[in-house]
């Protein structure tokens, strides 16, 4: 899926439900010492607020279609594509409820990357070797890659999303958290059905507004999908998937893609390694780092495929990862970390290679939100400033754990987990 903005990505959703958190606004509690229970609401009652409801909804479409004139989109298709549609509470409550905290990248890894997964992609890879290969040599992206993009956003297709596209969006622009972003989708969505590259039927995914076998949002479709098979259309919603998988390829290619280089490589650190040089911004050549004692897990030296850096995304008691430029390039597909590395790692085993080599702490956990706010106000009031306290792991943050490890006598790997905070705390 694209991440917000140019993608989905899910920050909208993953098949796999793997969200980066998305800010919540502090709101104030009510609090009662002699909490009662409230009536049941009649059915009656609730029948005139959703009556009310698709009311508004109905009018904010009809003050929508001016603003979608305006975009270049004809009342023809307005009118197509707005036939029926109403308002979608499941859409909302969704979009309400979505995890307040991340997977553990361990538990996350454990289903991307599981036997399953791996047999159902090799089977995916032989049953579509040819236009996989033509892929391949097309866009010069590994043609494992987008197989494992395609097995974590839809499970090989089997799991492409049956939401009408512009029902959901429209929805999710009149609810007004995001409208404006959803607005923007919504237009983009009407265009592809005026281009004619599907119908109104066939627009389905998401609840979020993601389509096809590798779960576009409208707009990144309308920059980077692409008619591989030749026949006038981009089609990502067909049982066919070669025209979603060619544009998986090429938003890959023209965000850069490096063809040669991996996504990273798992490592082992030399003992007493500075875990201050782990850090996505501090990158090296693999023969710098192997000068530090950095090493594969077979203790050699990694190839120099170009600049790196160093990754621990459980802390020094979890899997170290040397990444290239082509972590990146996934990460413009989705933010999250665990994303990217679930992405290469189903990639390495879709090529033959085993599983991580490294240990997880599953003794341990990433936190939730309140408590990622509760470690940096405990950080904060132990004079280790994180710059403020919005429950997000920046820079700064890190920079207040491994400043707070260094000074308790802890490894500092600025890892934010369950026994951190739980010594913060005493």
């Amino acid at each position: 899926m694209m991440q917000f903005g140019a993608k989905l990505h899910r920050s909208i959703i993953t098949t796999v439900a793997l969200l980066v958190p998305a800010t919540v606004s502090a709101m104030p509690v009510e609090v009662s010492l002699r909490p009662s229970a409230r009536p049941p609401v009649a059915p009656v009652a609730l029948a005139v607020a959703s009556s009310a409801k698709e009311a508004d909804f109905q009018r904010w479409i009809r003050g929508f279609q001016p603003r979608a004139r305006a975009a270049g989109i004809s009342d023809r298709t307005f009118n197509r594509a707005f036939r029926s549609v109403t308002f979608d509470p499941d859409v909302i409550k969704r979009d309400r409820n979505q995890s307040e905290f991340t997977k553990s990248i361990w538990d996350y890894l454990d289903s991307a990357a599981s036997d399953k997964r791996v047999k159902n992609g090799r089977a995916a890879l032989r049953d579509h070797r040819r236009v996989l290969d033509q892929i391949e040599q097309r866009y010069g992206v590994d043609k494992e890659v987008v197989t494992a993009v395609w097995g974590l956003e839809s499970a090989y297709g089997e799991y492409r999303g049956n939401h009408n596209i512009i029902r959901a969006l429209a929805t999710l622009a009149y609810d007004g958290r995001r409208g404006r972003f959803f607005e923007q989708q919504l237009i983009a969505a009407l265009k592809i059905l005026q281009t004619g590259d599907t119908t109104p039927a066939n627009l389905r995914g998401s609840w979020a507004g993601a389509m096809g076998h590798t779960q576009f949002i409208p707009t990144s479709y309308q920059a980077f999908a692409v008619d591989f098979t030749g026949d006038g259309r981009r089609d990502i919603w067909s049982d066919n998937p070669a025209d979603a998988l060619a544009s998986t390829a090429a938003y890959l290619k023209k965000h850069g893609w490096v063809s040669g280089q991996p996504w990273g490589v798992e490592v082992q650190l030399p003992r007493g390694f500075n875990y201050a040089l782990a850090s996505r911004k501090i990158t090296k050549s693999p023969s710098d780092w192997a000068r530090l004692g950095v090493r594969d897990m077979q203790g050699r030296k990694v190839r120099d495929y170009g600049s790196a850096s160093i990754l621990l995304p459980a802390g020094h008691r979890g899997a170290a990862f040397m990444i290239f430029k082509n972590f990146k390039v996934i990460s413009r597909y989705n933010l999250s970390t665990s994303y990217v590395i679930g992405v290469g790692h189903l990639s390495d085993r879709l090529k033959g290679s085993g599983p991580i080599a490294a240990d997880w702490p599953r003794n341990d956990r990433t936190l939730k939100f309140a408590e990622r706010k509760e470690m940096q106000s405990l950080l904060t009031r132990k004079g280790f400033s994180t710059g403020g306290v919005d429950g997000r792991v920046g820079p700064m943050t890190q920079r207040a754990i491994r400043a707070y490890q260094s000074s308790r006598g802890i490894v500092p790997d600025g890892f934010a987990s369950l026994r951190l905070l739980q010594t913060l705390r005493k």
